[in-house]
């Protein structure tokens, strides 16, 4: 009794420690971010500049003008990385690949994932005073490790999909509304294949400083049968804060599954992402 009561007292130290690292780092990421605005002002770079392709997960209406491309890499939960680019090949159409893999920043053999994912996204509308940006892709990149028995990943790809987004703007501040549906292709036997909903927004304060929320519905992914993977029936609910570090970086730390939709899993996972856009 005495044990477990030790080791209830030593989980609520851990807590509170680890929120007091959190709103530490937010204090610090927030006065970087007001030394850093009028230099990014000064130099003609925002947030506004290019409005986001992806929240944490979930994609947005956004591209990348013709001519831009962007290098991101992502660092997430069991030592994975994934690795990535996109290329605006026209102001509506965009095309990226990515391949990473879990165990990779750690002492163990890397788990390569089996192959390269492929993203294509074209908007079929602009976004216009009183009507949403319409656009449909693809991607076959999902997030987590991939579990081979299964044949897909963690947090499974998004397929096919169409996305609707919707901007807002004000005195330094802009927020963007997202809502999509889609279909993944990752499925097997008796694995869910549900036809999905998702949403999401971001606000950008001060030009450089931006926040990321969305939920997954996850219809596709809340199947009983294969509990070891699939989730509670929750959804997922995943935030992010970006930080435009320098005239073309952009940092970002994000949280995923706040709702602790995963079966196996005890708490929400952390990551980071780290990107470079620039032009031809």
């Amino acid at each position: 009794m005495e044990g477990r009561k030790y080791l209830r007292i030593g989980d609520v130290f851990m807590k509170w420690n680890l929120t007091l690292v959190v709103i530490l780092a937010a204090g610090l990421l927030l006065s970087a971010g007001s030394r850093a605005q009028e230099d990014l002002i000064d130099n003609g770079h925002t947030l506004y500049d290019i409005p986001p392709r992806t929240l944490v997960d979930m994609p947005t209406a956004g591209t990348l003008p013709r001519g831009t491309f962007n290098i991101g890499l992502r660092l997430y939960a069991q030592g994975g990385a994934l690795g990535y680019t996109d290329i605006g090949l026209s102001n509506r159409l965009m095309l990226g690949i990515s391949y990473g893999g879990t165990k990779i920043v750690s002492n163990d053999n890397p788990d390569w994932n089996p192959r390269i994912a492929f993203n294509l996204k074209f908007r079929v509308v602009d976004e216009m005073e009183v009507f949403p940006a319409i656009t449909v892709g693809f991607s076959d990149q999902g997030h987590g490790p991939f579990i081979s028995e299964w044949d897909r990943f963690l947090f499974k790809s998004r397929g096919f999909y169409a996305v609707t987004s919707r901007s807002f703007y004000f005195y330094k501040w802009t927020s963007s509304w997202h809502f999509g549906v889609n279909y993944s292709r990752e499925y097997k036997e008796d694995d869910d294949k549900d036809v999905n909903i998702f949403a999401g927004f971001d606000a950008t304060f001060n030009y450089n400083l931006a926040l990321l929320l969305e939920y997954d519905a996850a219809f596709n992914d809340d199947a009983g049968d294969i509990p070891e993977i699939s989730g509670k029936g929750r959804g997922y609910l995943n935030l992010s804060v970006k930080w435009l570090f320098a005239a073309n970086l952009e940092m970002e730390v994000f949280a995923k599954d706040l709702l602790i939709n995963r079966r196996e899993a005890n708490s929400f996972s952390r990551g980071l992402r780290i990107i470079y856009i620039d032009s031809f």
